[in-house]
C-alpha cells in the first residue's frame, strides 16, 4: 500500500493521468539533485507537486542502465521522466521503456546548455527536428510528452524565434512547454553560470501563454517560494521551481494546501526526518550508502534557528559507521530543535 504524507491510504490510478493541481507547482529535473533520495524526501513534504528526475541521456538507457537510472519509489507519483537526445526512433524507445516503468510523463531535454552533449538547448535552433523527435514520442506512449526549453539561445533569441518554435514542436502532438525563462549561451558561459547570469525574462512565457492559450505554458527560473509562484500563475498555467526546492525543500509544504485537496497542516521537519530515517534504514540494509541519501536532507531546517548545527550533527550522521547509529543522532539533534 501507498501512504501519503499525511497518513492516509493513497491509491494511485495512472490510468486518470496527472492530477491538474500537480502541474501548478512541480520540481525541476537538476543533474546530481533530483535523484530518487530526494524525490522521496519530498513526497514527505508534498503529496501534489510533480516531480523529474534527473536528466537521463537516451543513450544510456539503450545501452541497458535500465535498472539503475529508471528505479523509483511508488510513492513517488506523479513523476516525470526527462530525456536528453536528438534522434527519434532512440527517444522513442526510450519513451515505450519509461511509460513500461510507470512514469507519469515524458518530458524532453531542450535546454541543456553543456557543450558535452548534442541535444538540449542547441536544438532550439532546429525546432524541426525537436517536433519529429515528439512525433515519435507521442506516437509511442499514452502518457504526455513535453518539452522543457530556454527562450532562446544567441542566435535564436527574438520572441518571434521563441514563438516559431513553440508552434513548430506544438504541431506534432506536445501541449506542455516547461520554459525556463533564460536564454542559454552555448559559447562563453559554463551551465553553472548558465543558470543564473543570462537574465530572466519571465515577460516572454507570459506573452507566449496569451498568444497560444490552447497550450499549457510552465514558467520556470529564478521562483524562491510559492508566494513568488502565485504571482506568476496569474499569467501561466503553473511554476517550476528548482534550486530554491533543493536548498530549502520545506519552502513546498503549503503546496498541498494551497494547491492540492489537503485540508491539513503538512507534516512538520521532525515528522519529515523520522520517517526519512525509516527510509534510511531500508535502503542502507539493501545497499545504499547513508551519505547518498542523507546529503538531500541539508536545506530541511533551512532558515530556522539551530540550521547550522543541524548541517553540523548531519555531517556526523553521514559518518556513522552504523545505521542505528546515525538515525539516532538525527533523531536526538531534532528533538532539540
Amino acid at each position: 500500500m501507498i501512504y501519503n504524507v499525511y497518513g492516509h491510504y493513497l491509491p494511485y490510478n495512472r490510468s486518470t493521468g496527472i492530477p491538474p493541481a500537480a502541474r501548478l507547482v512541480c520540481v525541476a529535473p537538476m543533474l546530481n539533485r533530483t535523484d530518487r533520495h530526494f524525490r522521496y524526501l519530498m513526497r514527505q513534504i508534498t503529496r501534489t507537486a510533480l516531480l523529474y528526475t534527473e536528466l537521463v541521456s537516451a543513450a544510456a538507457i539503450t545501452r541497458g542502465r535500465q535498472t539503475w537510472m529508471l528505479k523509483y519509489h511508488p510513492i513517488e507519483h506523479p513523476v516525470a521522466i526527462q530525456l536528453g537526445g536528438n534522434t527519434p526512433e532512440s527517444l522513442a524507445e526510450c519513451a515505450r521503456i519509461a511509460a513500461d516503468y510507470g512514469f507519469d510523463e515524458v518530458n524532453l531535454n531542450v535546454g541543456c546548455p553543456s557543450p558535452r552533449v548534442t541535444f538540449g538547448a542547441r536544438l532550439m535552433a532546429h525546432p524541426d527536428i525537436v517536433a519529429r523527435c515528439v512525433e515519435a514520442m507521442t506516437k509511442a506512449v499514452a502518457i504526455p510528452v513535453t518539452v522543457k526549453h530556454r527562450i532562446g539561445i544567441e542566435s535564436h533569441c527574438g520572441y518571434r524565434e521563441l514563438q516559431h518554435f513553440v508552434t513548430t514542436v506544438a504541431q506534432s502532438g506536445c501541449k506542455i512547454f516547461i520554459v525556463h525563462a533564460r536564454k542559454a549561451w552555448l559559447n562563453g558561459l559554463s551551465p553553472r553560470r548558465n543558470r543564473s547570469l543570462p537574465p530572466l525574462d519571465h515577460t516572454m512565457v507570459y506573452r507566449l501563454k496569451d498568444e497560444n492559450p490552447h497550450l499549457s505554458i510552465i514558467t520556470n527560473g529564478g521562483i524562491m517560494s510559492l508566494s513568488e509562484g502565485r504571482v506568476h500563475m496569474k499569467y501561466v498555467d503553473g511554476v517550476m521551481i528548482g534550486r530554491a526546492a533543493y536548498k530549502a525543500p520545506y519552502i513546498l509544504a503549503d503546496v498541498d494546501r494551497l494547491f492540492g485537496s489537503e485540508t491539513e497542516s503538512p507534516p512538520s521537519r521532525h515528522q519529515v526526518v523520522v520517517r526519512m530515517c525509516d527510509y534510511l534504514s531500508r535502503e542502507v540494509a539493501a545497499g545504499t550508502p547513508a551519505a547518498r541519501i542523507l546529503r538531500h536532507m541539508h536545506g530541511l531546517f533551512h532558515g530556522q534557528p539551530g540550521a547550522r548545527r543541524w548541517r553540523h550533527n548531519l555531517a556526523k550522521a553521514m559518518s556513522a559507521t552504523e545505521t542505528t547509529a546515525c538515525c539516532k543522532i538525527l533523531q536526538e539533534e531534532v528533538s532539540h530543535l
